[in-house]
């Protein structure tokens, strides 16, 4: 009769310990299989779209959003500043942007799709420093015939309110725009192209 009892503890503990073993082996199945459903940080850097609410930009203000790890800088310009990127035309080294990238349905003079916001990359195309977002007119280290812009504090490369490069400047390209779209008024969505949203 002894021997019952010892044989029927033991099976309760063997079982109870196979139970928490197979327990615990299906939760660790599981977790990758889960963890699978979301994209990773290095999918997200690789591209992913990144919706961006615009609705709180002042006019003449900025703000920046993250798309493959890099900057976008994206600025409600003034009636004002679309004037003066006129006014400057003739000092920018790739006024139409020509040579810069730039998807074909942005308009080549203010690089908008929107003319009264700018998306661009916010890294300078000479060595990848983050340009300052400049807007003040005249600004005493720029000079009097400075319009508003961005400046490298890196090479000292400065760009107008539409991106563009001033010529004679270390930078030799325009601040790429990245493939973008307007979900609505109020969002944008970076990483997908007009023309296929």
């Amino acid at each position: 009769m002894s021997n019952d009892g010892v044989n029927a503890g033991r099976r309760r503990f063997l079982v109870a310990a196979t139970s928490v073993v197979g327990a615990a082996g299906a939760v660790g199945a599981a977790v990758p299989f889960v963890g699978s459903w979301f994209p990773s940080a290095k999918a997200k850097a690789a591209g992913a779209p990144v919706r961006v609410n615009i609705s709180k930009i002042e006019p003449g203000q900025q703000m920046v959003a993250e798309w493959r790890g890099q900057p976008v800088f994206i600025v409600r310009r003034t009636e004002e500043i679309l004037g003066n990127l006129e006014k400057v035309a003739g000092q920018v080294a790739d006024p139409e942007s020509k040579a810069s990238e730039q998807p074909s349905y942005v308009d080549p003079k203010t690089r908008a799709i929107k003319p009264e916001l700018l998306v661009v990359v916010g890294l300078c195309t000479h060595l990848g420093c983050a340009p300052s977002f400049r807007p003040e007119v005249a600004a005493a280290d720029l000079g009097a015939d400075w319009l508003g812009g961005y400046f490298c504090p890196c090479h000292g490369s400065k760009y107008d309110m539409a991106g563009r490069v001033y010529k004679a400047q270390p930078a030799p390209l325009n601040l790429p725009v990245p493939p973008h779209s307007y979900e609505t008024d109020s969002v944008i969505i970076i990483g997908v192209d007009q023309e296929n949203a």
